[in-house]
């Protein structure tokens, strides 16, 4: 008789912690929708602007020249923070492969996205594809926008220009 008191003491123990956790997580998507909806409405769609992306960058000016100096930084910079998702070939790894990006983005896109890349995931009907292939979000890598330049530079190198 004790044994069955004893089971079904673990039994309630067990549905109770069961509801705890059911409850907790149901609480924090709540949450989580919440701050979600008022981020992305922060910004319109109409907002959205296909050549410079979401983002306080209007215009970068890159310079016909590449400044190898700064290319190398972002190199480094990109093999600690990008590398483990990115190749710098078309090859897709987790992310897409860098090969043409700044061909295919306007500067103040690629530095837009490097350090705001949530809202832009939210409104880039482009990156939006990207994501359903990839199935991964680009995390913010809280980059500084000094960082981000470097990247750009890197990237400008990786395309070819000299």
């Amino acid at each position: 008789m004790a044994n069955k008191t004893q089971l079904n003491e673990k039994k309630l123990m067990l549905l109770l912690m069961l509801g705890i956790v059911i409850y907790a997580c149901s609480q924090g998507g709540k949450q989580s929708a919440d701050s979600q909806s008022a981020q992305t409405t922060a910004a319109q769609p109409s907002d959205y602007d296909p050549k410079r992306g979401l983002g306080k960058f209007d215009k970068v000016d890159v310079g016909n020249t590449l400044d190898a100096a700064l290319a190398q930084e972002g190199k480094l910079i990109a093999d600690v923070k990008c590398a483990s998702c990115h190749k710098y070939t078309s090859e897709r790894l987790v992310g897409p492969g860098w090969s043409g990006v700044t061909k295919k983005h306007q500067p103040a896109w690629i530095m837009n996205f490097i350090t705001n890349p949530d809202p832009m995931i939210d409104k880039d009907p482009e990156l939006q594809a990207q994501l359903e292939i990839c199935l991964v979000r680009m995390p913010n890598q809280n980059l500084s926008d000094e960082d981000a330049r470097k990247i750009l530079e890197f990237m400008r190198e990786n395309d070819g220009v000299n």
